[in-house]
């Protein structure tokens, strides 16, 4: 057997899916929490509570050991639920050969730090930062196993590592971009998750298209206001990562986020929605760590507080809905000044620098 150059940690509906498209070319091992899971897909070649129905390539090898990182010279890339992270990539960090390249898929933030996934890899992981790669995108898993087309975009400090990755995992039906903007491509793929259950809550209530359509505008500028306090590049949130993956998670029901504000909707309590949905609802673990990262930027998020006090506060999805509408109207562009204000400061320094 080809010895596997690649490995994915995790082996969630995402995680299996990025393995199996590997698969295709050359051997993956998916590096599983529970024995049983890796058993299972050795054994029958599938993973039935994750992908159920699709069956996985020969050429993935399961293992329940973090130490079989090791074998994966190339690249390792981490598919695990942001709220593991920290404590996976600690434990991986170790056995990672030194010239792996690293990949997260990730989408979150870290509660109480409010670092991104990419930031928590490298310093639980003890990895430097330009060695660490970052995919987002509308990349709904179901549907990139049944070999549907996709699209996304592969962030990174240094071109090239991105450029390696896309050719790793490119393929004709699954089309890779490139971004340097690392910090504006992982915010994308953590503020969206959050207005997909607004969104979810929405369809549930019946809003209609329109008010469903105000609703994720209002949440795209919203992310968009939080990316330009930041630093990041505004544009990339009209990208694949921004307005890409809002539109697929906002009105897929393979959302697990947009699933979750349905259930909200109807009455039932974060509590017991947990436990029962096939996966894990990012934006109910990122919701909070927004709110106060955006807080810190001076930034507010009217729309992620309202999910808050849905999740967490007792209050009714429609009366949250209804005091969304019933806010203040404004210019639809305040807000983007800093944009302006940043874009001007940048034209003087390279004035400035040309002339000295």
């Amino acid at each position: 057997m080809i010895h596997p150059r690649v490995a994915v940690v995790g082996a969630g509906a995402w995680g299996t899916t990025l393995a199996a498209l590997v698969a295709r070319v050359e051997p993956v091992t998916l590096i599983c929490h529970q024995p049983a899971t890796a058993s299972a897909i050795n054994r029958d070649r599938r993973n039935e509570r994750r992908l159920p129905g699709i069956e996985l390539p020969a050429e993935i090898r399961a293992s329940a050991s973090i130490e079989a990182v090791a074998d994966a010279t190339d690249l390792v890339i981490f598919a695990v639920p942001s709220s593991h992270l920290r404590e996976t990539a600690a434990e991986a960090g170790p056995h990672l050969a030194g010239e792996a390249d690293v990949l997260s898929v990730v989408k979150g933030l870290e509660a109480e730090t409010f670092l991104r996934m990419s930031q928590v890899i490298a310093e639980s992981g003890g990895f430097a930062p330009e060695r660490i790669a970052v995919l987002s995108g509308p990349t709904l898993a179901m549907e990139i196993a049944r070999g549907l087309p996709a699209s996304a975009v592969v962030a990174a400090e240094e071109t090239e590592l991105a450029h390696r990755v896309s050719r790793r995992l490119g393929r004709r039906e699954f089309r890779l971009y490139s971004n340097r903007d690392v910090l504006g491509v992982e915010l994308c793929g953590a503020l969206k998750n959050i207005v997909a259950i607004a969104a979810g809550a929405a369809d549930a209530l019946g809003f209609g298209d329109n008010g469903k359509a105000g609703l994720i505008t209002r949440g795209l500028a919203e992310m968009t206001r939080v990316g330009i306090a930041a630093g990041a590049n505004p544009l990339t949130f009209a990208g694949l990562a921004g307005l890409g993956d809002l539109v697929a998670t906002c009105g897929s029901d393979l959302s697990r986020n947009h699933r979750l504000g349905e259930e909200l909707a109807r009455g039932r309590r974060w509590a017991e929605i947990e436990a029962t949905l096939p996966g894990v609802a990012e934006g109910a673990y990122t919701v909070d760590a927004a709110i106060g990262y955006a807080a810190s930027l001076g930034v507010e998020m009217p729309i992620a507080q309202e999910v808050h006090h849905s999740l967490f506060g007792g209050k009714s999805v429609l009366r949250c809905l209804i005091d969304l509408l019933a806010r203040e109207s404004k210019d639809e562009l305040a807000d983007f000044d800093r944009w302006t204000e940043r874009l001007a400061r940048e034209m003087v320094d390279r004035g400035e620098t040309a002339r000295s």
